[in-house]
């Protein structure tokens, strides 16, 4: 049976969970600041790389937020999906966070190349049945490509997908108008959740003096020139 998940998380609640995550991105180096060219060949004033999260208070750090965004969202599922590689201690951290909150659910990520000697199959944990809710956990959006494929899996297994949870909103332009958020959460017919949003990751470390003015300025005119139009 599905959970809804409307349990207390770890966070205390006069304080915004997403303030920490982004902290949390800060202190681990997971969000840094320069000049960097993305996979797209675009040159960004700033880089994410979830990959930066290497001990175990971070990584539950990083659980209880995803884990406090689905809250947030009251999504219900039976377990969370992490697309390999880098969405699998992402959905682990997840489900860790949710089961100390009191909601035990499943945990399951896919394999690169589907096993064909022992018990088999494409997916490793829980295994996808027809009729089970799951939420796809991913860290940010570029093209898309590593949630389409997460849903085409789970799609095909006959899997309902009733959200999809990332860290970080780029507020990046896709291919017309509007985010590539929107456009792909249009696309699939499923929403997509960012915990955080590029701006207000700079308005909260701009404030509290962890980024200077001129790196602030620089990414908001790369917002500017490649966030999404008005018309959106």
């Amino acid at each position: 049976m599905a959970t809804t998940l409307y349990h207390k998380m770890r966070y205390a609640a006069a304080v915004d969970y997403r303030e920490r995550f982004i902290e949390l991105l800060a202190d681990n180096d997971v969000v840094r600041f320069g000049d960097f060219t993305l996979k797209s060949g675009r040159k960004s004033p700033y880089f994410i790389n979830a990959g930066q999260i290497r001990t175990g208070a971070a990584i539950l750090g990083l659980g209880d937020a995803y884990a406090a965004r689905i809250e947030a969202a009251a999504l219900p599922l039976d377990f969370v999906f992490g697309p390999s590689y880098k969405g699998v201690p992402l959905a682990v951290a997840t489900a860790i966070s949710l089961a100390e909150s009191g909601a035990d659910v499943g945990f399951a990520f896919d394999r690169k190349e589907a096993k064909e000697h022992g018990e088999g199959g494409r997916f490793v944990g829980t295994q996808p049945e027809a009729g089970m809710r799951a939420i796809v956990i991913d860290d940010v959006i570029t093209s898309g490509a590593s949630i389409r494929h997460s849903l085409d899996l789970l799609r095909a297994a006959a899997v309902e997908v009733t959200g999809v949870v990332v860290a970080v909103d780029r507020e990046e332009r896709g291919r017309g108008t509007k985010s590539t958020l929107r456009e792909l959460e249009e696309s699939l017919a499923v929403p997509i959740l960012p915990i955080v949003t590029v701006r207000a990751m700079v308005e909260r470390l701009h404030g509290s003096g962890r980024l200077s003015d001129a790196s602030k300025k620089a990414i908001e005119d790369y917002i500017a020139e490649h966030g999404p139009r008005a018309s959106e």
